[in-house]
């Protein structure tokens, strides 16, 4: 399983498109952030332009870092039939699927970490209330993001293809996750339905790491959101992942 990681990750630094959109995008989206958002119009509803962006940063890490360079990975060697080969050998799915998945989710927990810091020094956020808050949101988003992530590839023909299979997830989440639009700015009916979502708990768990307004009850209940998603998802990719190529 070591061994399938360290290709993996050899691999992965060769792709420039998968390093770009994994490495570069989470950094540089989350600028256009801070202008969608007036200040005094964050300030009424008990936020600061710091913690939207900082929000913002994790989620679009959590999507691209992870999300969507998995979907291309377990495409491109379903495809390649490097995943069918695997299956004669001694690993069992589960770890020729978490081998593949560990450098984009080593990415993904490097660059959060790096953005967590990074933007409470530079944007002057204070340091975290409930920083066991963040960790647990992070953590529950990596593992999230990957099971989603086989199961989009399930689906997906060719590796060019999801480019496109990935667009539902990562549309509804950046506008109803509160990555790039916060909900506490939406109306409370509408914002209700939104936490329903699967990246939802996972960012009204970092916020509330930084802000420390989570309730208790709060934080069960994203949590157990989290997990039931990602439950879900891996029962699907236990019924439906394909391991030879579409035809």
């Amino acid at each position: 399983m070591a061994a399938l990681a360290r290709a993996e990750l050899t691999l992965f630094g060769r792709s420039r498109a998968t390093l770009f959109s994994a490495v570069f995008v989470p950094l540089v989206v989350p600028i256009s952030v801070r202008s969608a958002f007036p200040e005094s119009e964050l300030e009424d509803v008990g936020l600061t332009v710091g913690l939207v962006m900082l929000n913002a940063a994790i989620g679009f890490s959590l999507l691209f870092a992870v999300y969507s360079a998995l979907v291309g990975v377990f495409t491109a060697r379903r495809e390649e039939l490097v995943l069918k080969r695997l299956r004669t050998g001694e690993l069992r799915d589960a770890e020729i699927l978490a081998g593949a998945a560990t450098p984009a989710a080593l990415t993904g927990l490097v660059q959060c970490l790096l953005l967590a810091v990074g933007c409470t020094l530079l944007l002057d956020i204070p340091a975290p209330k409930a920083v066991y808050l963040a960790v647990l949101g992070v953590l529950l988003g990596l593992v999230m993001c990957a099971a989603l992530a086989a199961v989009t590839a399930s689906y997906s023909r060719t590796a060019e293809s999801a480019q496109v299979t990935t667009l539902p997830l990562l549309f509804i989440s950046m506008l109803g996750s509160g990555i790039a639009v916060p909900l506490e700015v939406l109306p409370d009916r509408l914002a209700s339905v939104l936490e329903l979502l699967p990246l939802t708990p996972v960012m009204k768990l970092v916020q509330g790491g930084w802000s420390g307004e989570l309730s208790a009850s709060e934080a069960l209940a994203s949590t157990t959101i989290a997990l039931a998603w990602t439950v879900l998802a891996v029962f699907a990719v236990r019924r439906w992942f394909r391991w030879e190529p579409r035809h």
